[in-house]
């Protein structure tokens, strides 16, 4: 089945190129502006993870955008004729594609969701083209992009195209090279998902050189809820000479307005051989006045070139928060990795301070900007931990969000997109973020966060699936839910472990220790005889489980047999306690059983990074076992700890566009090698660290309380790989372990590493 996989893609793809060559419309007739990237932002490759295997690449786009924006202005890619159905550009551009459908505001970064691409722009010439153009071909010979710039030069359209952003608002120059009538066409109704747009509507005032549009985003996660609500309002530096509108029925040739599933509008500028046209437009998903407030806010007067080089300037200042001393390969990976991570959550605060809360209601923000876009059951494991380390403001904002998420709409979510709860995956993620968060001392409302995590976890509210079942059998009976029965009670086990840690920080002995005993479920689907996590009956008979295949194989087949455990294998699923390893170890019978287990299930690696199939061995690509080359420093085995993370870091990032192992969903992955390439990585739910092994020569970290890190990895190579010894501000660490509080008090941590394992 995977050669046939293998062969059929390999025909779409070369179906694809040869079209793309045939219909490529003349070769690169202008140069590409060099992009100006300042400080460590100049060695972040924005097309990293935009490419590889359909459904298991990085999902990533280069998109320009600045760091947490609303805004990711950027292209939307397709196969030959416009398709693009087969799941490979859920960020709206894959690698391997060759046409472009045109420039839309934004999109999801690095999810298997489909959301956003709203008002897309697509450039034309010519004087009987009809009002809604094709997909135009391109080469990558003639696309370039750095963080805060994306252009492209379109034979077709004969057009160099260049975008920047802002928060809230995207700048579009598109320059063209032919005396043919340049014209531009805004599409209303667009959207990154496939019939993901409804209500749209656009109208056009050409004297005054701009227009105003609405839609309602109905995308994989924003369909969910009800739809996502967008206005934008947009100007231009340049008279028209006419104004074709466009609905279901046909051209409108001087219309103005234009309604309904294809409402977009094509403004034709007229000859401009060798000049520019400027497309200045924001968005709000407040209102339309909001919309041009944030415009006038984020640009104002500004041209393309000086938001550009804010932009350039505001990932300059970000990067800079971590300066590495590494080769120049390494300094790809790294700041491209932390680059990623900061592409979400997203902005969703306007200028005036309003947004739109998970009640549809509009909300001020007061003293913090509200964030959505959380990808919570993968960014708890480790991106909020980054933030917190390096990005405070924007991991405070994301706990206030999740709080004000709650109190609208009436629970915590785990997956918050846009305005609402998008239900995606399962358990309460946001309590591993709020008490991470709480234990690291940033401060917000911890009382009310515990009421809510209570809450769900007693199914008060809707936010645990299967509450009571749960609380009833100290397990989820696999013959009384629908699927995810081992995954989600190893993932409740883990959540209740947090609510009780939250709650014996602040004091209350009762519920700690009731969800510390809860905790301890994760203890029922343990066979003694196999030693696997395995699905169980309400009778407390356990399912026959075959732990090497996935459940990836019920996706394909249509199948039920391996429902019980969430995109992976009970194998990958078995190292999932990360709330009590020291328990888990002692189920496995002895620490030296547990570590040959664990060592065969890494050497039991895809050998080819994101792989067709990721096999079901270690697989960084999915969340569940992202943590497990740590968990050797556990059984007494930190050099096994240092090995499986420098072969991670070597094998599974590279500087190409399939470098990740999976979608990066957040900037989880990115940022699993931004903490693993420093030496070391966060206890998601704890204030601890694990320590593993640096790639890089030395690192400096400026902390949240002004004081800097300094790391130090001595004699650090491809070959020397293992740690002989580590200090903390000269005093020998006495485990693999550092706590967050000794972070923050700054100084130094030195490495010295060598080629032999101890």
């Amino acid at each position: 089945m995977l050669r046939i996989l293998r062969f059929c893609l390999s025909l779409i793809i070369a179906f694809e190129l040869l079209f793309a060559s045939l219909f490529a419309g003349g070769s690169v007739s202008v140069d590409l502006p060099e992009p100006a990237a300042e400080g460590s932002a100049k060695y972040v490759n924005a097309f990293v993870g935009t490419g590889g295997i359909p459904w298991m690449c990085g999902m990533l786009s280069p998109a320009a955008q600045v760091p947490f924006g609303a805004v990711r202005l950027g292209p939307d890619t397709c196969a030959v004729g416009g398709i693009a159905k087969v799941k490979t550009n859920t960020s709206g551009y894959y690698y391997e594609h060759r046409h472009i459908r045109g420039f839309s505001l934004s999109r999801l970064s690095g999810t298997g969701a489909r959301d956003y691409g709203m008002f897309r722009v697509t450039p034309a010439v010519g004087k009987s083209l009809s009002a809604k153009p094709g997909a135009p071909a391109f080469s990558h010979k003639s696309e370039t992009a750095a963080p805060g710039y994306y252009a492209v030069y379109l034979p077709g359209a004969a057009a160099l195209c260049e975008m920047t952003a802002t928060s809230h608002a995207g700048v579009q120059r598109y320059t063209f090279t032919t005396s043919k009538d340049a014209k531009l066409w805004l599409d209303a109704a667009s959207c990154i998902s496939e019939g993901g747009a409804r209500d749209a509507s656009v109208e056009v005032d050409p004297e005054a050189r701009c227009l105003t549009a609405s839609v309602t985003m109905t995308g994989t996660f924003s369909d969910r809820y009800g739809g996502l609500p967008v206005y934008l309002y947009a100007e231009w530096d340049a008279d028209t000479v006419g104004v074709t509108a466009h609905t279901a029925g046909g051209d409108v040739p001087g219309g103005t307005s234009a309604a309904g599933e294809e409402a977009g509008v094509l403004l034709n500028f007229g000859p401009r051989k060798n000049e520019s046209v400027s497309l200045r437009a924001a968005i709000s998903f407040v209102s339309p006045e909001n919309a041009k407030e944030n415009l006038a806010s984020e640009v104002g007067d500004a041209d393309f070139d000086a938001v550009r080089d804010a932009a350039s300037a505001l990932w300059a200042d970000r990067l800079s928060a971590i300066e590495i001393d590494a080769d120049g390969e390494t300094k790809e990976v790294f700041y491209t990795a932390l680059y990623h991570a900061m592409l979400m959550p997203t902005d969703f605060t306007d200028a005036n301070g309003e947004y739109r809360g998970f009640d549809g209601e509009t909300h001020t923000a007061e003293g913090f900007t509200y964030r959505t876009d959380l990808s919570l059951w993968d960014t708890c494991r480790n991106a909020h931990a980054l933030y917190t380390l390096i990005a405070p403001d924007v991991q405070t904002d994301s706990v206030e969000s999740l709080l004000q998420m709650a109190d609208q709409g009436g629970r915590l979510p785990r997956w918050p997109m846009g305005s609402g709860y998008s239900g995606s995956m399962f358990g309460n993620p946001a309590n591993i973020v709020l008490t991470e968060s709480y234990l690291k001392g940033l401060s917000f409302d911890a009382e009310k966060a515990l009421s809510y995590m209570k809450a769900s976890a007693e199914g008060e509210d809707a936010g645990r699936d299967e509450a009571a079942l749960y609380n009833e059998y100290g397990y989820l009976p696999d013959d009384l839910v629908e699927r995810y029965s081992v995954s989600k009670t190893l993932e409740y086990a883990w959540e209740d472990a947090a609510t009780a840690a939250l709650a014996e920080a602040l004091g209350h002995a009762d519920d700690a220790e009731k969800y510390a005993s809860r905790a301890q479920n994760y203890k029922n689907l343990w066979d003694e005889e196999t030693k696997y996590f395995r699905p169980r009956n309400s009778d407390g008979s356990f399912a026959a489980i075959r732990p090497y295949l996935t459940s990836f194989i019920d996706d394909v087949l249509g199948t039920k047999a391996f429902r019980a455990y969430c995109e992976g294998s009970a194998r990958q699923w078995r190292w999932s306690a990360v709330h009590d390893v020291d328990g888990m170890i002692t189920l496995f019978g002895s620490k030296e059983y547990f570590v040959s287990e664990l060592e065969k299930f890494m050497e039991d690696a895809s050998p080819a990074r994101a792989g067709i199939d990721p096999g079901s061995g270690y697989w960084i690509g999915n969340q569940h076992d992202i943590h497990t080359p740590y968990l050797f420093n556990d059984a007494g085995r930190p050099d096994l700890t240092q090995k499986w993370v420098r072969w991670t870091l070597k094998n599974r990032f590279s500087t190409d566009s399939d470098g990740l192992d999976g979608n990066d969903d957040g900037g989880t992955l990115s940022s699993w090698y931004v903490f693993s390439a420093l030496g070391f990585y966060p206890i998601a739910g704890t204030d601890r660290y694990w320590i593993g092994s640096p790639c890089v020569d030395g690192a400096t970290l400026t902390l949240p309380n002004g004081n800097t890190l300094k790391i130090t990895a001595n004699n650090q190579s491809g070959k020397n790989v293992y740690v002989a010894s580590v200090t903390f501000n000269g005093a020998p660490l006495a485990s693999p372990y550092l706590t967050h509080a000794q972070l923050l008090e700054g100084g130094e941590l030195v490495f010295e590493m060598t080629d032999v394992a101890s």
